[in-house]
């Protein structure tokens, strides 16, 4: 569980002092972007639909190796469903209106450090990771 925390605590830990984040902060972008992962069955789903979309040059390169390609919130929102979204945010908090944007700044460097070496994490575990991580998580970052 090291790894997961170190890699999605160093992504997610700067939320806390963005100007942009919602009501909720860090620990709500953290459970955004953990249920979006979920919702979608791991990274792997995520990426598949995200190529199905239009948007697999820019989902390849969070996974492989070099700078991540950048992504609008009206791409993403677009790809991954307005209204699945808009649930989404209000499952955690997240303002509506905010939501495409605030994942197309952080979601591209989340999927590039939970993808090491350019390979998808083994979902099961990655599930489970997600699951009992979220408490150690909040508890690190959001003191």
């Amino acid at each position: 569980m090291g790894l997961f925390d170190d890699a999605l605590g160093g992504v997610l830990g700067s939320l806390g002092s963005a100007s942009d984040t919602p009501a909720g902060g860090s620990n709500a972008m953290l459970q955004l972007v953990t249920g979006l992962i979920k919702q979608h069955g791991g990274v792997g789903g995520l990426v598949d639909t995200l190529a199905k979309s239009g948007l697999g040059s820019q989902a390849a390169s969070w996974v492989g190796s070099g700078d991540n390609a950048p992504v609008t919130g009206d791409q993403l929102g677009q790809a991954l469903g307005g209204g699945q979204l808009a649930a989404l945010a209000g499952q955690f908090g997240v303002d509506a209106h905010a939501i495409n944007g605030l994942l197309a700044q952080y979601l591209p460097e989340v999927v590039n450090q939970l993808t090491p070496g350019g390979k998808l994490p083994d979902e099961a575990n990655l599930n489970t990771l997600l699951d009992n991580a979220l408490p150690a998580l909040a508890g690190k970052l959001f003191r």
